[in-house]
């Protein structure tokens, strides 16, 4: 039988405190409200939600209608191909969700066990996962602290001959700064596979995130800017990877005859119900990245004057689509520490995520990268949290949250 990877933090030594308390238990929160006033608050604000506004429920509606809801039919060809161009990509190949995604771009290249991938620590666990799936070992490196993104000379310094690919995280919808990453690839040639679950609608030097790399891959979970409930989308413009990323995803089918197959292939595809839902979300990606960032804008004249509160910075190069909003709280400074103001916000009613446990701290990574510290990550880890952050987030949640942020801060009273 399966047995789980144990880790506690006494094994940990001092990394352990960089480990989040579990969530906050987030309180109902009421308002009276008289007859004659509309609602201005929900009970609970959370962190985040799919905004469906558009043709969502007609095109599933067509869907049921034809008879076309597995993994054949035009919403799937349609949504493929429109995201792509959203994407500034030729190809867009969608499949079940964004692990997948990534995995099966990097399956294209037949990873080997020797083989290496350097990745960030700081990152969700399917980017180090999608890496372990092919095979391969991830490489670890840290963020650059500015824009929370791959540290570039880190790269540098951890490609060896093993080295196959790299993958930049675009941590939050904030883009890597890819010219010198993929000029590092061309040098030693090497592939780029963006992940670009949380960067929708991103750009970088006004080129959109999912076209800059050899191959991305996306995900529509429900928290993510256009979901399809689950779902993923790889894009490329290089039409090998493309055919065998297609082909991959449906068991690796020949053409040659049906029942015929000449790659360990995967059952890696998304049905036409889901399509029809992603292509009505990507009609208002434009709409929804629009939204992130005026959020994100209101969020920053609110918060940026509160000490011991770092609210998130954009590149000169970059335009961040805002995935999540996230800050760092100094305790130091404001008074409590990230647990604690989290603590603040859910008996309030407002939900919240800590950022992510960098992989170096995962139990099931922990014998791998152990003795390994990246001090940019650790800290992002610690102090990191992000705050409700939908397309949808109404005006007055925002100047709630803010305010709740402002009161609790105890270098203010």
């Amino acid at each position: 039988m399966l047995t789980p990877a144990e880790l506690t933090l006494d094994e940990m030594g001092e990394l352990a405190e960089f480990i989040p308390a579990a969530d906050p238990e987030v309180q109902v929160h009421y308002r009276a409200i008289p007859a004659f006033e509309k609602p201005t608050r929900r009970s609970v604000i959370p962190v985040c939600e799919p905004t469906l506004t558009g043709n969502e429920l007609k095109y599933v509606q067509q869907a049921v209608e034809t008879n076309w809801i597995s993994s054949a039919g035009s919403f799937i060809r349609d949504f493929e191909m429109q995201f792509a161009q959203a994407c500034g990509s030729r190809y867009g190949i969608a499949c079940a969700n964004g692990t997948v995604a990534m995995h099966l771009a990097m399956a294209t290249l037949g990873l080997e066990p020797d083989d290496e991938v350097i990745i960030p620590t700081f990152t969700m666990i399917a980017t180090a996962n999608a890496v372990t799936y092919c095979g391969a070992k991830p490489v670890l490196v840290d963020m650059e602290p500015d824009y929370w993104q791959m540290d570039i000379e880190q790269v540098a310094r951890k490609i060896s001959p093993r080295t196959k690919a790299i993958v930049p995280v675009h941590i939050y919808g904030h883009p890597t700064d890819m010219d010198p990453l993929m000029e590092l690839a061309e040098k030693h040639g090497l592939y780029v596979f963006e992940d670009a679950a949380e960067a929708h609608g991103a750009e970088y030097k006004g080129r959109r995130c999912g076209s800059l790399g050899h191959a991305a891959g996306f995900s529509f979970y429900g928290n993510k800017i256009i979901t399809t409930g689950e779902g993923g989308m790889v894009t490329t413009d290089d039409r090998e990877i493309a055919r065998l990323a297609w082909n991959l995803r449906d068991h690796a089918f020949s053409s040659e005859r049906h029942f015929w197959h000449k790659y360990v292939g995967f059952n890696y595809r998304m049905t036409n119900l889901q399509a029809a839902v992603g292509l009505a979300q990507v009609e208002q990606l434009d709409q929804f990245v629009e939204a992130r960032r005026h959020n994100a804008s209101e969020y920053n004249r609110r918060l940026q004057d509160i000490p011991g509160i770092q609210i998130p910075k954009e590149a000169a190069w970059a335009r961040n689509v805002y995935w999540m909003y996230g800050i760092l709280v100094d305790k130091e400074q404001y008074g409590m520490n990230r647990d604690e103001l989290r603590v603040v916000l859910a008996n309030n009613g407002i939900e919240t995520r800590t950022f992510f446990i960098p992989m170096h701290c995962q139990p099931i990574y922990w014998n791998t990268f152990k003795g390994e510290r990246y001090p940019v990550a650790e800290r992002l880890c610690r102090d990191g949290f992000y705050l409700p952050s939908a397309s949808s987030l109404r005006l007055s949640e925002i100047e709630e949250i803010t305010a709740i942020i402002r009161e609790a801060c105890p270098a203010l009273q």
